[in-house]
């Protein structure tokens, strides 16, 4: 895939801000939760850069590639917790948003698994990780996750 542009050489100071947000939304809650969060959410959108740099990202913190394989499928599969699964029901909830407004079954598991705190941190970080899909798939974005790595600590 070829980028039609380079978000970071075309609007440099706000892509820098939008790195940050992105960086403090995902050291907001548990490491492998934010990571499921970020994969679940890049397949619905079919965000390939975004699933390539996350997976890859998850391994690194530890995640088995049992569940990353699963993930698509982890309503059935029994390896996620009560609280994975209410984040990733309260992610697809948002992300598909446009499909209807059906979120109230994810937001009553969301309530009892995170408090209002934590709610609204998972809410913003599956808002920054829509936002980097649409990026990615907008711009035809292909991140090598070395490369975005060292993008992060310029960033920081």
């Amino acid at each position: 895939m070829t980028a039609k542009l380079d978000p970071f050489a075309a609007a440099p100071a706000l892509m820098k801000s939008w790195m940050g947000t992105s960086m403090a939304a995902a050291a907001s809650l548990e490491p492998s939760l934010i990571e499921l969060v970020k994969i679940r959410a890049s397949q619905i959108n079919g965000c390939a850069n975004c699933i390539n740099m996350h997976t890859a990202e998850a391994r690194a913190k530890g995640e088995t590639e049992q569940r990353i394989y699963l993930l698509s499928a982890w309503r059935e599969a029994p390896c996620y917790s009560l609280r994975e699964r209410a984040a990733l029901g309260w992610t697809e909830a948002l992300t598909r948003l446009s499909e209807g407004h059906a979120h109230q079954n994810a937001y009553e598991a969301l309530k009892d698994q995170f408090t209002e705190e934590e709610q609204v941190k998972l809410t913003l970080m599956i808002n920054v990780i829509n936002g980097w899909n649409r990026l990615a798939v907008g711009f035809g974005l292909w991140i090598d996750p070395a490369a975005a790595k060292a993008a992060q600590a310029t960033a920081a």
